[in-house]
C-alpha cells in the first residue's frame, strides 16, 4: 500500500516541483510561460505566495505527485479577499483523485482565512479541464478573447470562478496562511483531504 500525504510544500521541494511543471511550460498551453523558470525565481514565487496564501504538496512514497496553490487575484486593496488557484499534476499520476485532494484542501484552508472567491483561468481549448473545474463547483465567468499567444496561435483564456461563501455584510480580514498552518484545523483538513486519493487502478488483460 502506497505512503501518501498532502502536507505544505517548502523551498525545500522547489526543484522537485520544478521538475513537474517544467514539461507544462514546454510542451503545453496550461501556462502561459514560454520557458520554465529558474530555480531561484521558483524559490521565490513559494515564499511570496506563501506568505498569504497555502501552498500544498501531495507526497506518495516520497515523491511529490502533484502540487497546488492559491495566489492573490489583484494586488489592490479592494480584492484581498479573492484569490485565484493553480494545480499541477505530474505525468502518470492522473486519475487518481490528487487534483481533487489538492483542490478540496485549498477551499477548506483558504475559507478558514477568511476568503470570499477563488478564480482560475483556463487556455482553450481545454474540455477537460473546464468539466473538471465544473465538477469542483466553479462556472464559467467569461473570457479574455485572443489574449495569449503560445505555439504560434492567439487563444482564449476561459475564466471561472468559485464562491467559498456568502458574500454579505462586511469581510473581516484575510488571516495569512503562515498564522494559521500550523493549527490542528489545517492538520485535520490535509488528513481528511488525503482520503479522496486512490490506487492506481489495474489494468485487466483479456485471455480470451
Amino acid at each position: 500500500m502506497e505512503h501518501i500525504i498532502i502536507r505544505p510544500a517548502t523551498e525545500a521541494d522547489a526543484e522537485e516541483m520544478l521538475a513537474l511543471y517544467a514539461p507544462y511550460v514546454l510542451h503545453t498551453t496550461v501556462t502561459s510561460e514560454y520557458a520554465p523558470p529558474t530555480l531561484e525565481e521558483f524559490r521565490e514565487r513559494i515564499r511570496s505566495y506563501m506568505a498569504k496564501t497555502p501552498w500544498l504538496c501531495c507526497v506518495i512514497d516520497g515523491q511529490i505527485a502533484g502540487y497546488g496553490y492559491a495566489s492573490p487575484h489583484r494586488k489592490r486593496a479592494g480584492y484581498q479577499w479573492s484569490c485565484e488557484t493553480s494545480i499541477y499534476t505530474r505525468m502518470g499520476f492522473h486519475r487518481r483523485g490528487i487534483a481533487s485532494a489538492l483542490y478540496q484542501s485549498l477551499f477548506d484552508i483558504l475559507t478558514y482565512q477568511g476568503y470570499y472567491s477563488i478564480y482560475v483561468g483556463i487556455t482553450s481549448p481545454n474540455p477537460r479541464s473546464m468539466a473538471f473545474h465544473m465538477a469542483m463547483g466553479f462556472s464559467r465567468m467569461g473570457a479574455y478573447h485572443r489574449s495569449m499567444y503560445k505555439f504560434g496561435k492567439w487563444r482564449d483564456v476561459i475564466w471561472m470562478g468559485k464562491s467559498l461563501r456568502h458574500h454579505v455584510g462586511t469581510p473581516e480580514p484575510i488571516t495569512p496562511y503562515p498564522q494559521i498552518q500550523d493549527d490542528a484545523y489545517c492538520a485535520q483538513v490535509l488528513r481528511e483531504r488525503v482520503k479522496l486519493i486512490h490506487e492506481p487502478q489495474s489494468v485487466q488483460v483479456s485471455h480470451g
